[in-house]
């Protein structure tokens, strides 16, 4: 997997301070989407242990709150395979900190039905998420005022106690991840 690059210092991605990771790669080739370079698989760098490592440095300060994957698409299959070891290690480091991702996938019809790659690699890696941002960027919905997201048809989704519940649970903007 190559990533197009790596945020030490996000606020744009999640609550709080954030290490964010743009994974190359992605299928959805949403219109005026702001980042199409990524959509080449072969753009940007190898993610390699060095990256990884360097990541895990720079979420050790208390001030990091978390950390996001998007891109590209990390639900990408090739992606998937790629992220999934690295979260679980980054989730068992860092267990306080909160986990985002952004996708253009729809959580329950291509998630969670097994349409997108390995189904039960797919569900593993969900299940290392505090909070999912899912569906396609909309030009038509664009609204500047909604917070995390681009487009009035992306959720954010509570990730465990959507998994929990069986039914979509969103976040409210409120509650602390």
């Amino acid at each position: 997997m190559n990533y197009a690059t790596i945020k030490y210092n996000d606020i744009s991605n999640g609550p709080g301070v954030r290490v964010s990771l743009y994974v190359s790669g992605c299928r959805n080739h949403c219109k005026n989407c702001f980042n199409p370079e990524t959509w080449d698989f072969n753009y940007g760098e190898p993610f390699t242990k060095e990256v990884e490592n360097k990541i895990i440095e720079a979420m050790k300060p208390a001030h990091i709150k978390g950390f996001t994957l998007l891109g590209g698409d990390p639900f990408e299959p090739e992606n998937v395979k790629a992220l999934l070891p690295f979260m679980k290690r980054l989730r068992a480091i860092y267990p306080q900190k909160s986990f985002w991702c952004f996708t253009g996938y729809d959580y329950e019809r291509d998630l969670l039905t097994g349409k997108l790659g390995d189904h039960d690699e797919v569900m593993e890696l969900l299940g290392t998420l505090d909070v999912l941002v899912d569906g396609r960027f909309v030009e038509e919905l664009k609204d500047l005022n909604l917070r995390f997201k681009g487009s009035s048809n992306q959720r954010t989704i509570l990730v465990k106690k959507s998994l929990e519940t069986d039914e979509v649970v969103l976040w409210d903007n409120v509650t602390a991840i």
